[in-house]
């Protein structure tokens, strides 16, 4: 009975579709955090009869032949790279990436991550660090006795100081573009990392080389769309109770087998 098999497969398949859509609804309020969607594909197919296989001595062959597929399997989990709306904070040390493109941040094991969260914190150095305190790349260390600081939209960050009108350059933010964006490794915390799939990086100034520029006092919000979500969390449910029916069936006629006489 292949419908059992089958079906179990389909209600794997919601059930991943499920567990994504939750996942994208608990990050509704996520900076920088963009939608995910499982995509399926079917199954090998049993070939009972092949489509061209000869039928008759005069040659002639069949149309369609029959072929039974045996369910369906998880094909990916790609991001939708969409820019969520930029929310103003008022905050020094909010940045927004308005475009394409990363902040370059790196771990406590040296190794280099990325991330569109420019929720962007001081340490009691002065060190900028993401929220999780790793350093953004490359390091800048604001004066302890500036005042405010200013970030334009090349990435440029100057001090103000008390007994000068003019800002000091003391520091340059950059950003990190991929050929393919939606091959990085989510590693939490609104950190991607590289891999073979996403390409190398190709790092250059704000506005540059097809990438964004920043915007200084706002956070990019989530691109989750609620109402779509839950859409598809409608669906994802009927199919999964479809699939479930299915093996209610094929569990009837099995029993209905055993009983004959």
């Amino acid at each position: 009975m292949r419908a059992l098999k089958i079906a179990a497969t389909g209600m794997l398949a919601q059930q991943m579709r499920v567990e994504t859509i939750s996942n994208n609804l608990a990050n509704m309020s996520t900076t920088g955090y963009n939608t995910r969607r499982a995509e399926f594909a079917d199954l090998h197919y049993q070939q009972m009869t092949r489509p061209g296989a000869i039928n008759a001595s005069d040659g002639t062959v069949l149309p369609t032949g029959v072929q039974l597929g045996l369910g369906v399997r998880p094909a990916a989990v790609s991001v939708h790279l969409a820019q969520g709306s930029l929310a103003a904070t008022g905050g020094d040390l909010d940045v927004a990436i308005d475009g394409n493109g990363y902040l370059e941040v790196t771990l406590p094991s040296g190794q280099t991550a990325y991330t569109r969260d420019g929720g962007l914190k001081r340490t009691g150095e002065g060190l900028i660090v993401t929220s999780d305190g790793y350093p953004v790349a490359p390091d800048v260390v604001i004066p302890a006795d500036a005042r405010s600081i200013s970030i334009n939209g090349d990435g440029e960050i100057y001090a103000y100081f008390a007994e000068a009108v003019a800002g000091q350059l003391i520091g340059q933010f950059n950003l990190t573009g991929f050929t393919n964006s939606k091959g990085l490794e989510a590693v939490g915390s609104n950190l991607f990392v590289e891999t073979e799939a996403s390409g190398p990086p190709i790092v250059s100034t704000p506005g540059q080389d097809g990438l964004g520029t920043l915007r200084q006092g706002f956070l990019e919000e989530s691109s989750v769309d609620a109402v779509r979500e839950i859409t598809h969390l409608i669906a994802a449910q009927r199919g999964y109770e479809m699939n479930s029916k299915v093996i209610s069936a094929a569990d009837q006629m099995m029993s209905a087998m055993t009983q004959i006489r």
